[in-house]
């Protein structure tokens, strides 16, 4: 513990420093987009009188750096800002959104942590036979095939052929745990490309945990081979897993845009869709600060679960 909390504090400052980075990041990418929300909501024939008036009403023809330090003030008392399409708190927008991007992300997490853990074992103990290169060739294919055009496939044949599925979540309402066959698509696509490479991560750390000298040592006493795999074996091999899996659950929590768009899910992904296409800017910093403090987190679950597992990480850390 003495070593570990230096080691923690010095991964805050980091992450706060990252997340002030993305977020100035951000605010100066919004900035350079064409247009803005005033121009967004006057429609396909502007009047200048009346997207000059929107800028006023908008508080947009204040100077950038003003509007930057206004905001980032209310940000450190918890105040997101106000949408400048409809005048919401972005904290309802964000609140919205999170519950079915969330649903998504803990569905797709049930299933991705034993199915990947349990390839991956079973091809290391099978290494060079045939189990595992039936293993390594689907998770290869699988992995090379991007979600949208696995997510197509799946809603054509599946779903409008043989009719199994709902192609899309239109029609079912806002609740979607009231209809969980409208998530089986979009978990299945969800898990297709992260399976594989956590998969491939544990085959490849168990490969090399088994032919360490330690678990050599630990044969020739006759500990049981189940036991050197998942009491001995498993610990030192999930270190890259846990590394990936912290940004597989970044990336599924931080609004998958893609699926969410494809099957029509009004989760996180849709919610910056929509701020993207009105230049709603309050909006879209709030997403940052929320995916960029998620990343954060996560990214340092994952280290602290890598230090305790192997303690030698921390020293590069």
């Amino acid at each position: 513990m003495t070593g570990l909390r230096p080691w923690l504090l010095r991964r805050l400052l980091l992450g706060a420093g990252q997340t002030a980075a993305v977020v100035l990041l951000v605010f100066a990418l919004t900035e350079a987009l064409p247009g803005d929300a005033a121009v967004a909501l006057a429609g396909d024939q502007p009047d200048p009188a009346r997207i000059a008036a929107l800028r006023e009403t908008m508080h947009l023809d204040r100077p950038a750096a003003e509007r930057l330090v206004d905001w980032a003030a209310g940000l450190a008392h918890g105040d997101l800002g106000s949408s400048l399409v409809s005048g919401r708190p972005v904290s309802s927008y964000l609140a919205d959104g999170f519950a079915p991007t969330l649903l998504l992300a803990t569905l797709t997490l049930l299933l991705l942590v034993p199915l990947a853990g349990g390839l991956g074992v079973l091809a290391a103990r099978h290494e060079g036979r045939p189990v595992d290169r039936l293993i390594s060739a689907v998770t290869l294919g699988v992995y090379a095939v991007p979600e949208f055009a696995l997510g197509v496939l799946l809603v054509t044949v599946v779903a409008l052929r043989l009719e199994w599925l709902p192609p899309t979540a239109v029609g079912h309402g806002d609740d979607l745990t009231a209809h969980p066959a409208v998530l089986v698509l979009p978990v299945l696509v969800l898990l297709s490309r992260p399976v594989c490479s956590l998969a491939r991560l544990v085959r490849a750390g168990m490969i090399d945990a088994l032919a360490a000298p330690h678990i050599a040592h630990a044969r020739r006493y006759g500990i049981p081979g189940a036991r050197l795999r998942y009491a001995h074996a498993l610990p030192n091999a999930l270190a890259p897993a846990a590394q990936q899996l912290a940004r597989t659950v970044d990336w599924l929590l931080c609004g998958v845009i893609v699926v969410e768009a494809l099957f029509v899910i009004p989760g996180l992904g849709t919610v910056l869709m929509n701020a993207v296409a009105e230049r709603d800017v309050p909006v879209l910093q709030g997403l940052a600060v929320v995916f960029a403090v998620t990343g954060v987190v996560l990214n340092l679950a994952a280290d602290t679960v890598i230090y305790r597992c192997t303690p030698r990480a921390g020293v590069a850390a």
